[in-house]
């Protein structure tokens, strides 16, 4: 069996000057993985999911052309902002993604940046070391199972796909030995035009971890257009499901937990599990 795996991101590297800034406050790196086997119907699913929840999008062209029409996750996230409870179209749309992901036995693993105030960021370091702990985190998920597999990224810029490829070639063609052996080879760039689990990897990036975090770490901290008291609105109906799509493993040597969601928190070093918490419940 042959596993895939997406990744996208949402967010931006740039420092936060301030508490108040309108400067994205996180990060979100994310690799979504997919049977091989099961892409063609996740691809299908997703797609009748756009034309049945946002109609006026689509013309009467053929319906495989819709995958290049994006339904893009920021603007799925302003959406819930806006209307909350009352985005129906926009809470289906989710809602039927999340169940193609839990019938097809998708696995989620990211990584989140919750940046400190005044602290410098080195935004290539942070970007090559998600994408590292990426590889990794599949590597063991393809080692659990004895399965080979491949990575598409949503393509940046030529210079920055280069240095991501290069920093896991380093660890694949290293002296003491390849540790992502189940990795076929480098990851590879796409567009998410033309690959609709790169469009599935925005929407989770995007619309459910990037507001989750903000609602988590951020909220009575920072205070700007990317903090909406609505993000705790999207945290509360998302993040049960959002956990449950994790791949979670325990480290061979030191039996410590891996995988599923990473946060660093840049503000106040608060824990990953932060993100899946409610006060009400504490």
């Amino acid at each position: 069996m042959t596993y895939l795996c997406y990744i996208d991101e949402a967010g931006c590297t740039t420092p936060l000057p301030s508490a108040r800034t309108d400067i994205q406050p996180a990060l979100v790196i994310a690799g979504l993985v997919v049977d091989a086997a099961k892409v063609r119907s996740l691809t299908l699913g997703f797609l009748d999911l756009k034309r049945r929840y946002f109609p006026k999008k689509f013309g009467n062209d053929h319906p495989l052309d819709d995958v290049l029409v994006e339904i893009k996750g920021s603007d799925l996230r302003s959406t819930i902002r806006k209307h909350g409870a009352h985005a129906e179209a926009t809470l289906k749309f989710i809602d039927g993604m999340l169940d193609l992901l839990r019938a097809g036995e998708a696995r989620l693993f990211a990584t989140v940046w919750v940046k400190g105030i005044g602290k410098p960021i080195d935004s290539r370091a942070i970007y090559t070391s998600s994408i590292q702990a990426t590889c990794r985190n599949f590597s063991a998920f393809l080692d659990h199972r004895d399965d080979n597999g491949f990575m598409v990224a949503d393509s940046r810029t030529p210079a920055l796909n280069v240095q991501v490829s290069h920093s896991i070639f380093t660890q694949k063609y290293r002296a003491k030995g390849d540790p992502l052996s189940h990795l076929l080879d480098l990851p590879t760039f796409g567009h998410s035009n033309n690959h609709v689990p790169l469009q599935i990897a925005d929407v989770l990036c995007s619309t459910l971890l990037f507001p989750m975090a903000t609602a988590s770490y951020c909220a009575g901290q920072i205070t700007g257009k990317h903090v909406r008291g609505r993000d705790e609105f999207i945290k509360r109906r998302y993040a049960s499901r959002i956990k449950a799509l994790q791949y979670r493993y325990k480290d061979a040597v030191s039996d410590m937990p891996l995988g599923g969601v990473f946060v660093s928190d840049g503000l106040q070093g608060r824990k990953s599990d932060l993100l899946f918490r409610f006060w009400s419940s504490d």
